[in-house]
């Protein structure tokens, strides 16, 4: 049996709204070797400090002497994914034509090797494997099988599954270069297309993609409580999915597009409310990030792809960045947002929670100075 328990505790919002969330994952997992469970860091004090948990909530899969934590969305099928994954080992080996044929249907984007398990390729790949085990499900299948559902040239190789097609590891097998090479190649690889062409960025799972050294482009849109999109916005994304759909051998090295449904995480990055639909593209480097000189919403594919172009030969305006200043300003930005939020959300709270302090402070520094001036006239 696998423990794979949530440390929370009982003040803590995020912890309250992951609450439901976590009771699906525990029903979904009902029927496997993984015990769902929640251990309250507010008793069990000791548990927290063995597993070295400080902030709420924090989800830990454990599998022996290996830890795990959950860093992605905190979504039922991202939860239930990540403890599927790590529960196994790295590399599952698929034996019947059938189950692969599953596989398509039931997962979106997979890693496979195809060949003997033996030789530098299988090395790198069980190594590679191990490494983001807990990002991504990774199968070897023995040729016979998968020459049944994809055109496989040569063996032993590598292609991943998503989007209903097969990309394939084109990095030549070249005794010479050495297994660290080969090792750094698939690395580098599979950290890119572990992603799906055109997926959903959220504060949950923007770092990760920060980590493929791409330039992100994001379609800025606004979705409501029920995930719900207004036409126009909708329209917008799916022009700027079509972008990457049909130029991907262009535009796939260098770009990684995705979308954003929280304004919120937009504003974040250009540090100013931006206007919706909006396109923004973020340097994973610099951070630096780049925005068209048109009004977004009236842009076209071609227009995109022109600018996509000159974000790429570095003639596109840039802002932002990862100076002190720009660090200030951002920090500034945030708490500056927060607070409006707040004030917007609950102004008798927010007046309450800033104004009792405020006045205790005043009150302390009015004694002070006077009391000061009133020993002065005493001694006059």
């Amino acid at each position: 049996m696998f423990p794979f328990p949530q440390f929370y505790a009982p003040w803590c919002a995020h912890c309250k709204r992951l609450e439901p969330v976590w009771s699906h994952v525990a029903q979904a997992l009902h029927n496997t070797n993984i015990r769902v469970g929640r251990i309250d860091c507010t008793r069990f004090t000791g548990m927290a400090t063995e597993f070295g948990v400080s902030s709420f909530p924090v989800i830990l899969f454990l599998n022996g002497d290996f830890q795990y934590t959950f860093k992605g969305d905190r979504t039922k099928e991202e939860i239930v994914n990540f403890a599927l994954r790590v529960s196994g080992p790295p590399v599952n080996q698929i034996t019947r034509s059938e189950s692969l044929e599953n596989l398509k249907a039931s997962n979106r984007l997979f890693f496979v090797y195809v060949g003997d398990h033996e030789g530098p390729l299988w090395e790198t790949y069980s190594y590679v494997a191990e490494r983001f085990q807990p990002h991504g499900f990774f199968y070897s299948v023995s040729p016979g099988i998968a020459r049944k559902h994809v055109t496989v040239t040569s063996f032993p190789s590598v292609f991943v599954y998503k989007e209903k097609l097969h990309y394939f590891f084109a990095e030549p097998l070249n005794n010479e270069l050495g297994l660290e090479y080969l090792n750094a190649s698939m690395f580098d690889w599979v950290n890119v297309e572990r992603f799906a062409t055109f997926p959903k960025v959220t504060r949950g799972n923007i770092n990760e993609l920060l980590q493929t050294k791409k330039y992100l482009v994001l379609a800025v849109v606004e979705e409501n409580k029920l995930q719900e999109i207004p036409t126009e916005m909708l329209v917008f994304r799916d022009m700027i999915q079509s972008v990457i759909i049909k130029n991907r051998e262009k535009f796939h090295k260098h770009f990684q597009f995705g979308w954003v449904g929280s304004p919120e995480l937009a504003n974040s990055i250009a540090m100013s409310v931006v206007p919706l639909p909006y396109l923004l593209v973020v340097n994973s480097t610099t951070y630096h990030h780049h925005i068209p000189e048109d009004d977004p919403s009236q842009l076209t594919a071609e227009a995109v792809t022109i600018f996509l172009e000159q974000v790429h030969n570095q003639s596109a305006p840039r802002y932002g960045g990862n100076t002190l200043p720009v660090r200030l300003y951002r920090t500034y930005f945030k708490a500056r947002t927060s607070l409006a939020e707040m004030w917007y959300g609950n102004p008798v709270l927010t007046a309450v929670l800033f104004g009792l302090p405020l006045g205790f402070l005043s009150l302390i520094c009015y004694s002070i100075c006077c009391a000061d001036i009133m020993d002065a006239n005493d001694e006059e």
